[in-house]
């Protein structure tokens, strides 16, 4: 299957990114929310972003007009309807995501492969929602979306062979390395694999044992990490993070994937990291 019009849900930071990312390898693409407001936002993060990197001399004027003129604004999922691969990224509420499939689903052609950016959620459960489960499927990126290079695909329980082989090929196009797990996974490979180290830096600082900069610090020198584990969870969002751990927690009954109390309290003080000003740090 060759991609040719991608169509983004959500146009959050990893949705605005995701769209961005396809814009730059030469896609036109339309990303979708559900308000001017959010669009209008989104649509100025990604200019200034751009600008930034044309005033550091790394692409020029033409190349940042280039970009902004492959990516169409949507509010709403009609435009879905042209589209031969939907890539969702939107808030990670399971209820949400299937009332979107099963709306995308009666609006996309039957060839429409149907991704899901979730990092913790069920691919099948989501697929539940649409008459086509085969195509469905787990696209996970990472933020920033145009930088990290890594994908991963994941499988539901009835994700077809073809299916897989298109969207590594896409993530391929898009100048990713993709991984594909053999079967359906909670939270894929990366996310429930560093669920634990960031459980536990956040206990190690709420236990008082040291400050955040000294955690992070001994994390990157100690153990090579490129960024420190708490630095990470407020650039991830700590609401993000806690949902995360919420489905991991009930999905897999592992005692390891307990929600920490100080990231429960800090979200419910509405510290959420980066993007509200103040987390584990102050912004």
């Amino acid at each position: 299957m060759d991609v040719k019009k991608p169509f983004v849900v959500g146009a959050g930071i990893m949705g605005a990114g995701i769209a961005q990312l396809c814009a730059q390898q030469g896609y036109d693409v339309t990303v979708s929310d559900i308000s001017d407001e959010i669009i209008d936002k989104s649509k100025s993060k990604v200019s200034k972003g751009l600008q930034r990197r044309m005033e550091k001399g790394k692409i020029s004027q033409d190349d940042m007009d280039s970009v902004l003129s492959r990516i169409n604004w949507a509010t709403g999922l009609e435009p879905a309807a042209e589209s031969d691969i939907v890539i969702e990224a939107v808030l990670e509420d399971i209820d949400l995501k299937k009332d979107i499939f099963g709306e995308l689903d009666n609006l996309c052609s039957s060839d429409t492969i149907m991704a899901t950016n979730t990092t913790a959620l069920s691919v099948s459960e989501i697929a539940s929602a649409t008459s086509r489960p085969e195509k469905i499927i787990g696209m996970h990126f990472f933020n920033p979306a145009v930088v990290m290079k890594l994908v991963e695909i994941i499988r539901g329980n009835q994700t077809s062979d073809e299916t897989v082989a298109a969207t590594r090929e896409f993530a391929e196009k898009l100048g990713k390395i993709p991984v594909v797990t053999h079967k359906e996974a909670p939270a894929g490979i990366v996310s429930r694999v560093l669920a634990g180290l960031l459980n536990e830096a956040a206990v190690v600082y709420a236990d008082g044992i040291a400050s955040p900069q000294d955690i992070d610090e001994a994390m990157k020198l100690g153990a090579g990490l490129p960024m420190g584990p708490l630095a990470l969870i407020d650039m991830i969002g700590l609401d993000i993070h806690l949902a995360k751990m919420e489905t991991l927690y009930t999905k897999l009954e592992d005692e390891r994937y307990k929600p920490p109390d100080i990231i429960k309290r800090m979200v419910a003080e509405g510290k959420l990291g980066k993007k509200s000003g103040e987390g584990f740090y102050k912004y």
